[in-house]
């Protein structure tokens, strides 16, 4: 069988990361080595070191056409250097010589975090793949546990061994670029044991919490937004004045990433938790869906929990009728169990009156399902709000 070009890429980033470690040893040995003051006299190790990273950091291959220009000191150099330095007595020439024999650390170190940052741009679509396949399997295995089957007993499911070659599959794509999420070790420790007890912690507890933080690690909070100006005192120094656009560019939003915007909106927000993929594959449309659970804490009460299925239609130059909602209302029966208690249709277009009526009227009626719009003017009412999503998706 031929080799994925995945697996090929990952392959060529595990031999860059393979020198690359050991650059970072031999550069560990040689800051080391390096002594406190002003100490004349050269030594063999410390010289072959020298080499021996040159010759490891050569092989590195550029990020995006950048690679810095590296030069170890020799120690004769570095005592010249702070030798002169003193004797200069001023402080700069003090720091410009510290500086330059750290400067090597400072250059791998970027080549570490650029390489970090590229190898998870990598995997980023084959890990999100990865989480929406192991979130369909988790559903059907969930109905092992709905039973009254002791929990000690052993899980005997093929889909449970196919649970665990997928996430052996994120261990290796996540490498050491990216940290493990919370839990994960306790997911490995359950997987492992493979009983109907273990399968109950792993759906309630520990794929929630790594899901979350494989999320995160994709798509952190600590990726820059493009930004177009130097000082933004210039802008406010002009004075700008004029109307502000309530309308947001919905059209410049491909399907995948309308879909995208509403994930962020719901992972984002207090009282929502475990958001999640629903892959439709047999879709016409192939859309997807979203489920997310809706909390509410009640003094007396205690908290309840919602299952919300949220449907994506980036739909311009069309409205959601009554024959949408009819059939978007049979699709619900693809998602159960767990039973959905609110219906989300939210669209980048509007609904017709008459679906307005439709939905109206089921919600008046002694279904337990609850049906909510959230058409383009409501969309735009709640990222508002939300400035940082709304310049994560260009849509100002």
């Amino acid at each position: 069988m031929s080799e994925s070009p995945l697996n090929a890429a990952l392959r060529q980033f595990e031999a860059v990361e393979a020198n690359l470690v050991k650059a970072e040893k031999v550069l560990q040995a040689i800051d080391a080595a390096v002594p406190q003051g002003i100490a004349f006299g050269e030594s063999t190790e410390y010289e072959q070191d020298c080499r021996d990273f040159q010759a490891i950091f050569d092989t590195l291959p550029r990020i995006d056409g950048w690679k810095p220009d590296v030069c170890v000191m020799g120690l004769d150099e570095i005592a010249q250097c702070r030798l002169d330095a003193q004797e200069v007595g001023e402080i700069e020439c003090i720091v410009s010589v510290e500086n330059q024999i750290a400067e090597p650390s400072k250059h791998l170190g970027e080549y570490r975090y650029r390489f970090n940052r590229k190898r998870r741009e990598l995997i980023r679509d084959s890990l999100n793949e990865l989480i929406d396949t192991i979130d369909g399997l988790l559903r059907e295995l969930s109905q092992l546990i709905a039973s009254e089957t002791a929990s000690h007993q052993k899980v005997e499911s093929e889909s449970f061994e196919t649970l665990k070659q997928y996430v052996a599959q994120i261990g290796m794509l996540l490498g050491s670029s990216v940290a493990k999420p919370p839990r994960w070790s306790d997911l490995h420790r359950h997987l492992s044991f493979g009983l109907l007890g273990d399968l109950h912690d792993i759906v309630e507890h520990d794929w929630p919490a790594v899901k979350v933080g494989l999320r995160k690690s994709m798509y952190g909070e600590k990726e820059p937004v493009p930004i177009e100006i130097e000082d933004i005192g210039a802008i406010v120094s002009t004075r700008p004045r004029g109307p502000v656009a309530t309308r947001l560019k919905w059209e410049s939003l491909s399907d995948d990433y309308f879909e995208r915007l509403l994930f962020a909106l719901i992972s984002a927000e207090d009282g929502y938790e475990n958001p999640e993929w629903l892959m439709r594959t047999n879709a016409p449309d192939r859309g997807r869906d979203l489920s997310v659970y809706r909390v509410y804490a009640d003094a007396l009460g205690g908290t309840i929990r919602q299952r919300v299925i949220i449907q994506c239609k980036h739909w311009q130059t069309k409205s959601v009728g009554p024959a949408e909602v009819a059939t978007l209302k049979e699709q619900m029966k693809l998602w159960e169990p767990p039973r959905i208690d609110i219906h989300v249709i939210a669209t980048s277009g509007r609904f017709t009156s008459d679906a307005v009526a439709l939905i109206e009227r089921h919600n008046q009626s002694d279904t337990a399902l609850r049906i909510e719009m959230w058409p383009e003017s409501h969309l735009e009412r709640l990222l508002a709000s939300r400035p940082a999503i709304i310049a994560e998706f260009a849509l100002r």
